[in-house]
């Protein structure tokens, strides 16, 4: 019978870059995903790298800065191998923080220097710059499905994981609905979905968020070239001319359905920020559920089931922490010692 060095469970960002990783490694890796890959939470996302956000928990920065400054060669290495242009853009962000938030990093604008960087923004307070940077997350996940297929990585899709099988608490295989896969590590990246996956209820939950894009209406183009943010919304601008606007955050279970209502609030709330955007047409409206976790930190690193591992509950930071989660995993595998202290993100510290 066929067997893995690794099994992953989950099929978005965290979850394959892992598998790549692993496969650089000369690791024989299995995905299983329960939809379709990266078309979750990976796919709804914005793509903002924000590793200079102030609501970063602190224990987090560390990690959020190491993997901003892996994403240049991150990109280069799946856009030389795929072939797909990820839309990795360095512009910077435009922030506008609340009263009493401020960041170390980047530094404050004028309003004559705001004006020369986007003048056709309406300026709701004091601006910051921040060097951060963004991608397109559905060009990214195509460049990294196309990495997997071209190292023949495997996958399995259309069934959930049901269980990680062990013996004398050490694992032996995972189960689907449909199949069981012999392995003796299993990691599990399965987001909002983590928790359902037996003998350990991981302490994830989903957080909805609805999102839009914007295109300009006939005639208009567009000239916002930074990432701006506010407490009312983001705005993303793509190289294609799309804004995305987002983003609520909502308990709202498993429901993702998209309320009309909501996407033209959000409209409204690009359009005080940017006025040329309330002319513009909605493309699409959607919406994605993100792993949230009790602290809002992510459960990350091995469990005292021997072999069994996760990397999960990313809560609004996978696309910025994929490229070092990945580093980390990898490296627990291959039982070699990560260069960050990961107690803090302990797998079992709900439980």
């Amino acid at each position: 019978m066929k067997s893995w060095d690794a099994v992953i469970l989950g099929g978005g960002v965290i979850g394959l870059c892992c598998a790549l990783e692993l496969s650089k490694r000369e690791r024989k890796v299995l995905v299983i995903e329960r939809g379709e890959p990266g078309r979750e939470a990976s796919s709804a996302a914005a793509g903002m790298l924000a590793n200079c956000d102030p609501h970063t928990p602190e224990l987090l920065c560390s990690l959020a800065n190491a993997s901003a400054k892996l994403y240049p060669e991150f990109v280069h290495e799946l856009q030389d191998e795929s072939g797909v242009h990820i839309d990795f853009r360095r512009e910077g962000t435009i922030a506008f923080f609340a009263a009493g938030e401020s960041s170390e990093f980047g530094h404050p604008l004028s309003s004559e220097e705001l004006s020369k960087l986007e003048p056709s923004l309406e300026a709701p307070g004091a601006a910051h710059f921040l060097p951060e940077a963004s991608v397109d997350p559905r060009k990214l996940m195509e460049a990294i499905i196309k990495c997997l297929h071209r190292r023949e990585i495997d996958l399995s899709s259309g069934a959930a994981v049901v269980e990680v099988e062990m013996t004398g608490r050490k694992v032996t295989a995972v189960r689907t609905e449909k199949s069981r896969y012999p392995t003796r590590v299993a990691i599990n990246c399965a987001g909002a979905w983590a928790p359902r996956i037996a003998p350990v209820p991981f302490r994830t939950r989903p957080v909805k968020g609805q999102m839009l894009s914007v295109i300009p209406a006939p005639h208009q183009h567009f000239s916002l070239r930074h990432v701006v943010r506010h407490s009312s919304c983001y705005l993303v601008p793509r190289s294609d001319g799309r804004v995305v606007i987002g983003s609520t955050l909502e308990e709202a279970g498993y429901d993702k359905h998209v309320d009309p209502e909501t996407i033209q609030a959000l409209h409204q709330k690009a359009a005080n920020l940017l006025p040329e955007l309330g002319e513009g047409r909605i493309l699409e409206a959607w919406s994605g559920l993100r792993p949230g976790t009790p602290d809002g930190l992510p459960l990350l690193g091995e469990t005292s089931y021997g072999g069994y591992l996760a990397a999960t509950g990313h809560y609004r930071n996978g696309i910025l922490l994929a490229p070092i989660t990945a580093h980390i995993i990898a490296k627990l595998v291959c039982a070699e010692t990560p260069e960050f202290d990961i107690l803090p993100f302990s797998a079992e510290r709900f439980l």
